[in-house]
Formats: structure tokens, sequence, C-alpha cells
């Protein structure tokens, strides 16, 4: 078998689908496609030359040229690049390809990376094979089209046109993260089945785990909800817990409970090392350069409002500019109006395009000599838009303005490296990644972190006390008065831990099938109106159907055991400007599976 290491481009795929239909049967010709793309078996490239010969042999062929072009094909992908390893995971995924949006592909377009030495050895474009008996016409084309929908991750849907304020984060990890999990290779893809749509829960391997397994990790999983099994589809409010996050929240009660910080005691150890060691497990997890750059609150909305109000507010004057985007949660608005009201600012707002994407253009025009600070969200609560964080920072700071990005509804969904970043400050809560409720996280930089006046006032948060004067203790400690949320804290290490031995670019990868999966399903149902479709997407599936009012779908939904949220979501100013109060939300986390979108469809359109 030849094997080759590139995608190969549009006019060679066409080319090799003219060749071989129709007198090749199409399911074959579609997974010796799928072969060739995604495990480099040239062995389609091989038949096609093969049934090429005996034409040649059976008749006289007035495209003698063309099938000796096909057979270049097959000899180029041979000398040039030999025994060439498959290619990997993240080949499969470039972040530049149009893999990345939530319809990958229209008409076989399954690269932007052409396979330029073997189309200059074989002189290949789409029109090479172009006689009458075996040239593709539109309705031969979405047949295989059709064809291949049925054996690929692929989707044979029109992709959205690319709007000039398109972004992407970039996929980065820490270096300890690197060291857990050595990047991904080709037996290592998110999905090792040919059919992501009839693949058993045992078949699909994220990362370390099969999707069965990790399933099988979170106990509530199995609860029936009006005798149907759980389909958990309201990540985006709360995701749910593995067992190795309860386990370590029992074994925390029951063996090292205790305050921290002040005990001479051998449990006030045993819970000080619990709690600060969970303080690094986030500082690695994402790539913070040091422990005490870790802030424990309550939760995001906590963290947003201590940077306003500790950092921010002492810089703010009247007239001054704060920049927030359309997409924000209200827990990302509300408290710089607060200060904005205190102090005499003036918030500014960076609009979206038509699929809910910043429009950076826009977004750099905000920026005067009056703007003081930014925040901006990673990933939409209500749309799924993955924002373009490293442009949104870099245009901060090339006016030399500080930014705190929201990742709340990111950090358990892609890899997160806030020193590669560059952010000044990061925040999420724990509930939104697997661990208890009450506990949340602020990054800040080691500088903002000390200028930052302390947030609240308190035991454990001072040096020393007199009536005259108080000192306080240096970050992280002068931002977490009082006794913390020591177990919850111990709980969202136990959670990352678990996320970290699995792989987060491998949960990344397979949800990013998930939500492009979802998106294609639920778009075939008549009535249904997606809404958020940028191509730079993770997890929530928001929608409207035509008919039937949010709060009916929902209470439908969940007559089948299916829960999803509906409402405003806290974002009404996104859903205002798409003309709408509320939206039906599903939302997929790492252990969502193809099956629980069937039954979504399904019981959408049981009311429809």
């Amino acid at each position: 078998m030849t094997t080759i290491d590139r995608l190969p481009s549009e006019s060679e795929l066409e080319a090799l689908a003219n060749g071989l239909f129709p007198e090749y049967n199409t399911a074959e010709c579609a997974d010796g496609i799928e072969k060739l793309v995604t495990q480099g078996d040239t062995a389609v490239v091989e038949r096609a030359v093969q049934k090429s010969e005996n034409l040649l042999n059976r008749e006289a062929v007035p495209f003698q040229s063309e099938i000796n072009r096909l057979d270049g094909y097959a000899r180029a992908a041979e000398e040039v690049l030999g025994e060439a390893a498959p290619i990997t995971a993240d080949e499969f995924y470039p972040e530049t390809s149009p893999l990345d949006g939530f319809a990958p592909v229209g008409n076989l377009n399954t690269a932007t990376l052409p396979f330029t030495e073997i189309t200059s050895a074989a002189q290949i474009s789409e029109h090479d094979i172009n006689h009458p008996k075996y040239t593709l016409d539109e309705d031969d084309l979405n047949t295989v089209v059709s064809e291949l929908d049925g054996f690929s991750v692929y989707r044979a849907e029109k992709a959205p046109e690319p709007q000039k304020s398109e972004g992407y984060s970039p996929v980065v990890v820490s270096q300890a993260q690197a060291q857990s999990n050595p990047a991904p290779r080709a037996q290592g893809n998110a999905v090792k089945s040919n059919n992501f749509r009839q693949s058993h829960n045992n078949s699909i391997i994220i990362g370390t785990k099969t999707l069965e397994q990790i399933r099988s990790d979170f106990p509530i999983l199995a609860e029936k909800i009006n005798g149907h099994d759980l389909v958990w589809l309201d990540n985006g409010a709360t995701t749910q817990r593995p067992q190795q996050v309860i386990d370590r929240l029992s074994q925390y009660y029951a063996h090292e409970n205790s305050n921290v910080h002040r005990g001479a005691h051998t449990l006030a150890a045993r819970s000080t090392d619990a709690y600060e060691g969970a303080r690094q497990t986030v500082a690695d997890f994402i790539g913070a350069p040091d422990k005490n750059n870790i802030v424990f609150v309550r939760g995001t909305t906590e963290a947003i409002n201590l940077v306003a109000n500790a950092y921010v507010k002492q810089y703010l004057h009247e007239g001054d500019e704060i920049i927030l985007t359309l997409l924000e949660h209200h827990a990302n608005i509300v408290p710089w109006q607060l200060i904005a009201q205190e102090t005499g600012a003036v918030i500014k707002v960076a609009p979206v395009d038509k699929t809910g994407q910043i429009i950076l253009s826009e977004y750099e025009k905000l920026f005067t000599k009056r703007t003081k600070f930014v925040s901006a969200t990673h990933v939409s609560n209500v749309l799924g838009t993955i924002t373009p964080v490293a442009e949104l920072i870099s245009i901060a700071h090339a006016h030399g303005v500080r930014i705190l990005i929201d990742g709340a509804q990111s950090v358990a969904h892609i890899p997160v490296n806030v020193s590669a970043l560059d952010a000044d400050f990061f925040v999420f809560s724990g509930h939104k990644i697997f661990a208890p409720t009450g506990i949340g996280v602020v990054y800040g930089k080691k500088e903002l972190l000390e200028a930052a006046r302390p947030y609240q006032g308190g035991g454990n948060m001072i040096a020393d006390v007199t009536f005259e004067r108080t000192v306080y203790n240096p970050a992280p400690n002068k931002f977490e008065a009082g006794t913390a949320s020591i177990a919850d804290a111990v709980g969202l290490g136990a959670a990352l831990e678990y996320l970290n031995s699995i792989g987060m670019p491998e949960i990344s990868r397979y949800e990013h099938e998930l939500v492009s999966y979802g998106m294609k399903e639920l778009a075939k149902i008549p009535g249904l109106h997606l809404i958020g479709t940028a191509s730079q997407k993770s997890s929530a599936l928001s929608f409207v159907l035509d008919g039937y009012d949010n709060e009916t779908a929902g209470q439908h939904l969940d007559k089948f055991g299916i829960a999803v949220r509906t409402g405003h979501h806290c974002a009404q100013p996104i859903l205002r400007s798409f003309g709408l109060e509320g939206v039906v939300r599903p939302t997929l986390a790492l252990y969502n599976s193809p099956k629980d979108i069937d039954r979504l469809v399904r019981a959408i359109r049981s009311l429809t």
C-alpha cells in the first residue's frame, strides 16, 4: 500500500471521482476516498488506474491523455511521497482549514492545503477528466457527496461565506500539559470510527479514554428522567461532576477538613497542602507562570467584579472609556456599568456580524486616548462563538490598554494558555468545568495584582492589624478575605486533573466534530432556525422553532429526558440584536455523544 502525507485538493478528488463514477460502486468510492484523506491509503487511486486500463483494453478511448494523467497521479503519489506516514490528527484538523467551521465542506472541498507535489508531477486540474461519458454532472456529484456523507465525519453542506471579522483562538498548552499529554497521533484521533453518526460510544476514542468510559465516570448520566435516560444538554449553565471529583470531596471531608494557613496541627497542614496544591494545578492548567497569579473566588461573576473594583475603578475618570463586545453575558456588562456610573466613564460596544462573530476592524476603531480597559468573552454563552482573543488582546495592547478575558464558556472546551495569549486577566467558574459550585478563578499578571486594591477586608488577607493601621498580605491572599471555599477549590483541582488525564486538545477536537454534527442535523428540521453560525464555534446549538415558544419546546424535550435551557441566558443584548428575546439552548460537553444529538433531533421532530 502506498501512503501519502498531504490532503488532496478539491480538483484531485473531483478528478478521482470522475474517473471512478458511475461504474465503480459509489459506497466503495466514498470509503476509498475517505481512507485516502484520513489514512493516506492510495488504494482508491490504484483502483482508478486499473479501471482506466480496463477501459483502454476494451475499446478505443478518445481521452488517452486523461487516463495517463490518472496513472501519473498514482505514480506521483508513490514516487514523490513514497512510504510517508499517514497524516496526523493535527494535520487532519489544520487551524486555518475550513474544517474548523460548523459546515466544514461544500462539494468535496476538503482542504485548503494543495497537494502541490502531485499536481505538479501529474498536471491534474478540475478539467482533466472531461470525457462526456465520465464527467460528473451536478446530480452525479451530489450522489457521490451523499455517499461520502454516510462514511465520513465530513459534512456535505455549504460552508458560510468567510466574514472579514472572523478569527480563531490558538490552541496552545503549557509545558506541564504538553508533558502529560503528548501531541496526538493518527491512532489517537478524536473519533476512530468511519461513521460518526453510527459510532458506538466504545468505538469513539477521546484522548486516553473511550466515550463510554468517560460517560461511566459521571454517575448522574445513569439517571432516568420521565422514563428516559438523561441527556444532559445544559452544560452552558453547569456541567456534571465525574466520580473522581465526588470522591476527592469525600476524601477531603473525611480525612483533611480544617481551615487553612493558620493552624499548627496536622489537619491544618493537610488542608493547606490540598488548597495550595489546587492553586498550582489551576496555574498549570491555564499556563500561568506562577501559582500566586491565581486568586480563588466564588465564580466568574465575582471574578469580574473583583477586577472591576479592585483594579480598574481606581484609574477611571469622567469621560474615560471601557470597551465590551455585544456578545457579553450580563456578568461582563453590569459590573462595568456600575463602576462607569460611579466614575462617569463611558462604555463602548464592539459589534458582531450576522454570524455572531466580532468585527475586528470595528473593534479597533473604538480605541481612543481615553480608552482605559477592555473586557471580552472568549466564547459566547448563547451563540457559542469562539472570539479571536489573540487578536483582541494584541489590538488592546497595541493601544496600551489592559484586557480581561471571560473564559467561563471556553475553559472546559478549548486548551488555554494565558501566558501565550498575553492575557492581563483571565477568569472562569469551576462548575462550568466539572468542578463544584461556589469556586472560581481570577488569573492576573503579577504587577496588576500588586497594583490592585484589596477587594474585601477580613481575616487571611492581612499581615498585621492595629486600630491605627492595617497591613495586608501580598496576592493572592490579599483578595481572599475570610474562610475560603477550601473543599470546592480542592474539587476544582481534581476536575482539572481529570481533564488533563484525558487531554484537552483531544477533548476540543472531539467536541468540534460533535458541534459540527449537531449543527448539520438541526439545520435539517423544518421551521428550526439556528442562532449563531460563526465558523469558529463551541458547545452551543441555540435555536428557535416556528410556531412554538421556547419554554414549550424546552418542556417538550424534558418529557424525553433531554435537559436544555430556555430564555435569554443572561445575554439579552446579543439576542436582541438578532431580534429575539430568547432561544432554546442545547450545550455540549465531552460526555455527550452523537446519539444524544440524534435523540434531540427526534424529540424536536416529534413536536413539529
